[in-house]
């Protein structure tokens, strides 16, 4: 296929004067297409944007569906990473793609677009994948546009779906029937919301550590907002690897918690820990049992959120597996005092933690929407008329040193030893140990999957070094041919 097959193919689009996201096609569609492309034209000015910027803009970068693999030639490169960033699913949910995969796309498109070597080159990120692909590689670049080319997640949106293109939307990590679908949309509209909130920020974002941590090994644990919600799998009494997922004591967390301000632990399922192992370090412990896999009723949904406001640091929160019960409660906190809609706080918790917040939750957190703009509003409404009382107040100066007195009792805390029952979890295996099971064995298998890839592909270029140099010798733009091969560009 030659570039200009490629191009004929292309919508282009721009923003429109009177209607916003008109198209129009460059040249006369051609009937039976294979492919499908957009090209996404960047605008002038860049929004938000974290991280290294794109060069100047230029009708440079273009995304494309196909059913087959395209070559680069001397005037198209083209990439893929349907096998390098692949979701890691627990049973029939596929996405969107994690934190960290969405900043290793970001890096690699910003590089090829900032590439001397490429700036005279039309860049052409496609996918060749199965529809579960289609929809993953259309949620980066629909995210890169909005983080980088200052589009709405509207604009965005729209550019991938002209053209009669649909893309499957993304389910919950349960084994049943699929009872809520995200769509793209609804991903690109979490991204914007946190970006605008400040909680998407590569410019500080340590994608090492963030692939660090949210594996079972290293204490499975992730920032929902910065600075203010970790979620975390549910601690054990003792260290240990059950069913395949390896457990940690509430010791292995403190010194991480102390080291970001957290403050508080809320803890969603039965007790399976002395709460005195992290209160007796100086953290607040609470407890709000709900059932593995249900709902929160409105008492619970009331006291989470009064101890969230309250709270003087951050706060970590976990159920069993630190996913449905633990993404539900935050999600609500998140529409109430960052008004996001309920599909806005699922994709942003999913794209920071995949696997949260499932089957009826999903209904739960929509259902609670409404009433929970309408708490936050009372609530920010009082914050300011408090915040004008204090400064018509006048401080008053307490006399009388003599009778303030220091009790070094705490009176929050009880002396009863606090009771747990290990055994009731153990003889119920909940949806929490499923998922816990499944993604240490998922990230296990992935890390050997990751490996091979790279040394198959090491593999490819030394041949394929080895073929130029017998037949041609070695000019010296071999050496761009291979790097090119290995995707570093």
């Amino acid at each position: 296929m030659t570039s200009d097959d490629v191009l004929s193919r292309c919508i282009e689009f721009k923003k429109g004067k009177s209607t916003l996201n008109r198209c129009r096609l460059r040249k006369k569609r051609v009937a039976k297409s294979p492919s499908k492309h957009v090209l996404i034209n960047k605008v002038s000015s860049f929004c938000l944007s974290p991280g290294p910027r794109p060069p100047p803009p230029t009708d440079q970068l273009y995304f494309a569906m196909l059913q087959q693999k395209m070559k680069s030639t001397s005037d198209r490169h083209c990439f893929c990473i349907d096998e390098e960033l692949a979701y890691e699913n627990f049973y029939a949910d596929f996405g969107p793609l994690n934190l960290a995969m969405f900043y290793r796309f970001c890096c690699k498109l910003t590089k090829k677009l900032k590439s001397i070597t490429l700036s005279n080159k039309k860049i052409i990120f496609y996918t060749c994948g199965d529809q579960k692909k289609q929809a993953n590689a259309a949620y980066l670049i629909g995210s890169y546009a909005v983080m980088y080319l200052k589009m709405t997640p509207e604009e965005a949106h729209s550019l991938l779906v002209s053209r009669n293109l649909t893309y499957i939307p993304f389910r919950d990590a349960s084994f049943g029937t699929c009872m809520y679908n995200l769509n793209i949309l609804d991903c690109l509209r979490g991204v914007h919301k946190a970006l605008q909130y400040g909680w998407l920020d590569f410019s500080s974002f340590d994608v090492e550590e963030y692939e660090h941590y949210e594996r079972a090994e290293n204490g499975d644990l992730n920032w929902i907002i910065p600075g203010k919600f970790l979620a975390f799998s549910g601690p054990h009494p003792k260290s240990k690897i059950e069913n395949g997922y390896p457990l940690h004591a509430p010791e292995a967390y403190i010194p991480y918690f102390r080291k970001y301000n957290i403050t508080t632990i809320i803890r969603l399922n039965k007790k399976m820990y002395d709460a005195r192992r992290f209160t007796d370090s100086g953290f607040e412990h609470h407890d709000m049992f709900f059932v593995d896999g249900s709902t929160p009723n409105d008492s619970i949904v009331r006291k989470f959120l009064n101890i969230c406001e309250s709270a003087e640091g951050a706060i970590a929160v976990h159920c069993k597996a630190g996913l449905g019960r633990t993404g539900t409660l935050i999600g609500c906190y998140m529409m109430k005092h960052y008004c996001l809609t309920a599909a806005e706080a699922i994709a942003w918790i999913r794209i920071c933690r995949p696997g949260s917040i499932i089957g009826p939750q999903q209904n739960f957190v929509e259902e609670k929407q409404n009433s929970l703009w309408a708490e936050g509003d009372v609530f920010r409404e009082k914050m300011l008329k408090d915040r004008e009382n204090e400064k018509k107040a006048v401080t008053r100066i307490l006399s009388g040193v003599d009778e303030i007195t220091i009790n070094g009792s705490n009176n929050n805390r009880t002396a009863r030893k606090e009771e747990y029952n290990d055994e009731e979890e153990r003889n119920g295996f909940t949806q929490g140990d499923k998922l816990r099971a499944l993604k240490s064995k998922r990230q296990a298998k992935a890390s050997s999957g990751s490996l091979s890839w790279l040394v198959a592909m090491l593999l490819s270029s030394l041949f394929s070094l080895a073929l130029w140099w017998i037949v041609y010798g070695f000019p010296s733009s071999i050496l761009h041919f291979c790097i090119d091969g290995l995707g570093f560009l």
